[in-house]
């Protein structure tokens, strides 16, 4: 896999290879996509996970701008969901337990005393199947996958589908969908950690945010909201301005106390009649390199990599330290199933979920 800086492509295309092979013995393919605005972007079937993806500088030159690993093994033992899209509800459900209906239901544990992203063996964790293609000028996988009833503890089967689109545009665009059998809880999101100064970057602390959020979900001591929101303003979750995330992360505030940092949901602001809203945009200054996001969703979990301590090494061997990487996870909010006042992530049969976040890249001296 390509890691440092190369020429960018400019012709659309899509490759497919076999990764790897599954301790049960089922092979796991990788999907190499270009697209006309020089993108690369490697995925897997494991976990519909991005492994790579390499955008410009503000002169043309390509570097991989996520966090991963080289082979199937790490993401099998040590990945924390690089890349990965995580559900059937993505973040925490406090104590895997919530009533839906008048019946209570319990999941699996495994964060603590809560549940987190779907449990031991979330979609992370699972083979998707997997189709590529290229329309228009589009060039992309749908993946899906078939989640069984009770798988978790969750209530019903659901049919999830994930597209990962790259467009002319210089857009990743990611596309959700699923259907259920019973009501069960759906959140999705695109767990990649992002470090838009590529391989050679230590961490993400210069890289200026901003997030178009006038509220945040502040947390009790095991990062389960209180449930009520609380204004960013005079906090150092303030980001409606472009700030530098290591500006205020070791303010003495008890919030980023108890996170090691930021691990928070933002609310984000009303959308537009398309139903995307922007939600945020985040710039390296050395490279130029700017990602900007917008999305459906009423929710953004910043992580900024707070368990990172070097004892993963990823590509070529790196070890990821404090603050390698941050996540930008577009979602609904944390604790949903228990939150009547929050979004609701109850999906229902004959219903349809669904989904969109677009990271737009880009890149200026």
């Amino acid at each position: 896999m390509q890691t440092g800086s190369v020429r960018a492509p400019r012709r659309a295309s899509v490759a497919r290879a076999r990764y790897g092979v599954m301790p049960s013995g089922e092979a796991v393919d990788v999907f190499v996509l270009t697209s006309a605005a020089g993108l690369t972007m490697q995925c897997l079937s494991y976990g519909a996970t991005i492994t790579s993806l390499l955008a410009p500088d503000h002169a043309g030159e390509l570097a991989d701008v996520v966090l991963g690993h080289d082979t199937l093994e790490g993401y099998l033992t040590t990945s924390p969901y690089f890349g990965a899209v995580v559900g059937r509800h993505a973040n925490r459900i406090a104590f895997g337990r919530f009533v839906l209906d008048g019946t209570s239901h319990q999941l699996t544990i495994n964060d603590g005393p809560h549940h987190l992203h779907g449990g031991l063996r979330g979609f992370d964790k699972v083979l998707w199947d997997a189709d590529a293609f290229v329309e228009g000028d589009g060039v992309g996988v749908r993946f899906s996958y078939e989640s069984a009833e009770g798988e978790e503890g969750y209530p019903g089967a659901l049919a999830a589908e994930v597209e990962y689109r790259l467009t002319a545009a210089g857009e990743l665009r990611v596309d959700y969908r699923a259907t259920a059998t019973r009501p069960t809880p759906v959140n999705l999101t695109q767990h990649s950690y992002w470090n838009l100064g590529g391989p050679a970057a230590a961490d993400i602390l210069d890289h200026e945010l901003t997030i178009h959020a006038d509220d945040f979900t502040p947390i009790d001591a095991t990062l389960i909201p209180l449930g009520h929101q609380r204004p960013v303003a005079g906090t150092a979750f303030d980001f409606r301005a472009p700030v530098r995330v290591g500006a205020r992360i070791g303010d003495a505030d008890e919030q980023l106390r108890r996170a090691g940092g930021y691990d928070h949901n933002f609310v984000l602001g009303r959308g537009s009649a398309t139903g995307l809203r922007p939600a945020a945009r985040l710039r390296d200054p050395r490279s130029g390199r700017t990602l900007e996001l917008s999305t459906t969703e009423p929710g953004l979990q910043l992580y900024s990599g707070n368990f990172l301590d070097g004892s993963i090494r990823g590509k070529g061997g790196r070890p990821y330290g404090h603050r390698a990487g941050l996540c930008l996870e577009t979602q609904h909010f944390p604790d949903s199933p228990n939150r009547p006042d929050f979004p609701s992530t109850i999906l229902r049969p004959g219903e349809a979920y669904s989904s969109r976040t677009v990271f737009a890249f880009s890149a200026a001296g």
